[in-house]
């Protein structure tokens, strides 16, 4: 029976097959992929296998997109420091559109550390432990969610103070305010939390959407709540809009000054609505409809190209709610300089101004 060349064959066929069935069950138990368990994209698709370098083993090229992401989160992370650093060693600036500023910065701030950690992650931990990729990726989930729930709270706060101006300074306390924000920040850390808690694809990585380690279904209801959220601030700065281009109006009646009135303030703030609303929607948009519709088969170069600029978002928003502020730059010229220029006019915000 040895010697036999059908037999020989068949046990040789079975031997190949146990062989097969040992490196599949040896396959299965490993630990998933450091690359699949982070929020970054991966540099293989879901058909493709795991190299070491995507894996963050050490081994392979760092990408240039990485690179890019990470400087970005690096830049954002100063940016937002020195914002919070002017509002917390200035106590004139307690005020409780101050606290919302602040707010927006420590969200903006968590994101950039979030990219930098993410960087790490991916890179420098040989390999990660999954609690700590989801950890990562959870960072980012807080921080980016708090930023874009502190934008529409700034926006519901100045809708208020346009259209309730007579009580808005009585019922808007710093303890009002203080209250909603760790409401805000609470709702914020639970999103975050979702990945640790079993939103992610760990165990089935064709369920993997282009955010990883989220689902094509978890990312697609985080897209639709963003574009819920966008249009929910668009119809508030319409209101704002004509709630103050009706006070231009009744201010420039009572002081006979129609046409100079109806020509700079209510232009002013269309310019300044379409910049804060046109930032916003080039930045978040495109990247929050194609997390809607692209799943983890999409090329990563995608998801790097319209990720990096809903990251350079957060280096706008110092600019628009912050730098733009009368009082934080009187408060930069004074910690820069130790004085204030003689050409700077600190006019304070009137209801006119969006």
């Amino acid at each position: 029976m040895l010697h036999n060349p059908a037999a020989a064959a068949a046990a040789m066929e079975e031997q190949l097959r146990q062989q097969q069935l040992r490196v599949l069950l040896n396959a299965s138990s490993r630990p998933f992929p450091s690359s699949s368990s982070s929020i970054w994209p991966s540099n293989a698709s879901a058909s493709e296998p795991v190299t070491a370098a995507a894996a963050g083993g050490g081994g392979g090229a760092v990408s240039p997109w990485d690179i890019a992401l990470c400087a970005t989160g690096t830049a954002v992370a100063c940016e937002n420091a020195l914002v919070l650093a002017v509002l917390f060693y200035t106590p004139s600036l307690r005020a409780p559109m101050f606290l919302l500023i602040g707010s927006l910065a420590l969200a903006d701030l968590l994101a950039g550390l979030g990219l930098v950690v993410n960087f790490t992650v991916q890179y420098l931990l040989q390999p990660p432990h999954a609690a700590v990729a989801l950890s990562a990726a959870g960072l980012l989930l807080t921080a980016f969610s708090a930023s874009l729930c502190s934008l529409l709270a700034i926006t519901i706060d100045r809708y208020l103070s346009l259209y309730n101006a007579l009580t808005y300074h009585t019922e808007r306390t710093r303890t009002v305010t203080g209250a909603l924000l760790l409401l805000l920040w609470l709702l914020c850390l639970g999103v975050g939390l979702l990945p640790l808690l079993g939103w992610n694809c760990l165990r089935d990585r064709a369920t993997c959407s282009v955010l990883r380690p989220l689902t094509q279904d978890n990312a697609a209801a985080l897209a639709v709540t963003f574009l819920l959220l966008f249009a929910l601030m668009l119809q508030l700065y319409l209101q704002i809009c004509r709630v103050a281009f009706r006070h231009a109006q009744q201010i420039a009646v009572q002081h006979q000054f129609i046409a100079t009135a109806q020509a700079t303030s209510p232009r002013k703030g269309l310019a300044t609505l379409s910049f804060i609303l046109g930032t916003f929607a080039l930045c978040w948009i495109p990247f929050a409809i194609y997390s809607l519709v692209a799943d983890s088969s999409y090329p990563a170069v995608y998801t790097y190209a319209l990720a990096l600029p809903a990251a350079c978002h957060s280096l706008i928003n110092p600019v628009i709610y912050a730098f733009r502020n009368p009082d934080i730059q009187k408060s930069l010229w004074l910690a820069c300089c130790g004085c204030v220029p003689s050409t700077f006019s600190s006019r304070p915000r009137t209801s006119s101004d969006v």
